[in-house]
């Protein structure tokens, strides 16, 4: 095909060119030189004049050009983003959870009796607004109504019985980081994937913390598993360091309901008040905010060489979170725990 081809132009170039051409002739110059400074055949400038005489200037524009037609109906295309982003696949016979373009596929020829090949599913669902995302995993035992209530009543009355005790409200949980966990990405000539060397071996630091609404955190790390010892020693340090009554909210694990933990409360004089969340509902604790900080923001970034080397960038990113109380505020205001800012 050669290089000036006016089949390589779009319409709207092509459309300009007809316009001003026309225009040219009218001007005066002659319709031989006109088409032959925009290297388009002899007989072209004529139609385009032929055109414009019959319909002025909007017989010079482009006509739109309609396409293949749709194989789906407006019906089936609302039916498809209806139960895409309203139902769960297993609620329509699927195996899997989770939507794929072949499931998409599968369900319109269920329903419709339409073929459509992978490419054309997943052109249709971005036609329709949507696009591939990782899902949030929730327990199917967790209880919408409980999680309601704790938003709009449970913890708003906590916050105000902390206002009337002077109480400080923390958030507590417990977590671990790894030594083969890695996050983000890095530049490289494209097609060449880099290389990070980092240790083969497996080690991990065991952490519990607490955070609070108005900036601060508390951490320990601890080792060997997650036991009634380590909490007891944790919340004891907690209440001992704080200034004010300690207001702490904890989820539904065995060790943070054990006989221990009531008893230190008991025993504190009202320095010490246990609140736990709904069951099933660690999305609502801020503190699980800070451990997505440390393992994909910054430890997950690192070329980690041994165990002490670990525990010793572990602490000190949580050191330096300890002196910005601002990004620690900041955690409160994401969607699933704004409620508690």
């Amino acid at each position: 095909m050669r290089g000036d081809d006016g089949r390589q132009l779009s319409h709207a170039t092509l459309e300009e060119i007809r316009i001003r051409a026309v225009k040219r002739v009218e001007a005066g110059e002659l319709p031989e030189d006109v088409i032959r400074t925009l290297g388009f055949s002899r007989a072209r400038i004529y139609e385009w004049l032929a055109a414009w005489r019959e319909g002025g200037i909007e017989a010079l524009r482009a006509k739109p050009v309609p396409g293949r037609p749709t194989k789906l109906s407006s019906e089936a295309i609302r039916f498809v983003y209806r139960t895409v982003t309203t139902k769960n696949p297993m609620q329509m016979k699927f195996e899997f959870a989770l939507w794929t373009r072949d499931m998409v596929r599968e369900l319109i020829r269920e329903h419709f009796n339409v073929r459509l090949s992978e490419v054309s599913a997943g052109r249709l669902l971005r036609k329709l607004g949507l696009s591939p995302q990782r899902p949030l995993a929730r327990a199917y035992q967790r209880d919408p109504e409980l999680v309601e209530s704790w938003m709009r009543d449970e913890y708003p009355a906590i916050v105000r019985q902390a206002k009337r005790c002077g109480a400080q409200i923390f958030f507590v949980d417990e977590s671990t980081v790894r030594s083969d966990y890695h996050s983000g990405t890095t530049w490289a000539p494209i097609g060449q994937t880099p290389v990070v060397e980092t240790t083969g071996a497996r080690f991990k630091v065991n952490l519990i913390s607490a955070i609070s609404p108005r900036g601060q955190l508390r951490f320990m790390c601890f080792e060997g598993s997650f036991r009634i010892a380590a909490y007891v020693d944790f919340v004891r340090r907690l209440v001992l360091n704080s200034d004010a009554p300690v207001f702490l909210i904890a989820d539904g694990h065995p060790v943070h309901r054990c006989k221990a933990i009531r008893q230190l409360a008991a025993a504190s004089d009202g320095r010490l008040c246990l609140f736990f969340l709904p069951a099933y509902s660690p999305d609502l604790n801020p503190d699980e905010l800070v451990w997505g900080y440390l393992k994909h923001h910054k430890i997950g970034k690192l070329a980690i060489k041994g165990p002490g080397h670990l525990k010793q960038r572990v602490r000190a990113v949580l050191r330096s979170l300890q002196r910005i109380p601002a990004l620690v505020r900041s955690m409160f205001q994401h969607p699933s725990v704004r409620y508690a800012a």
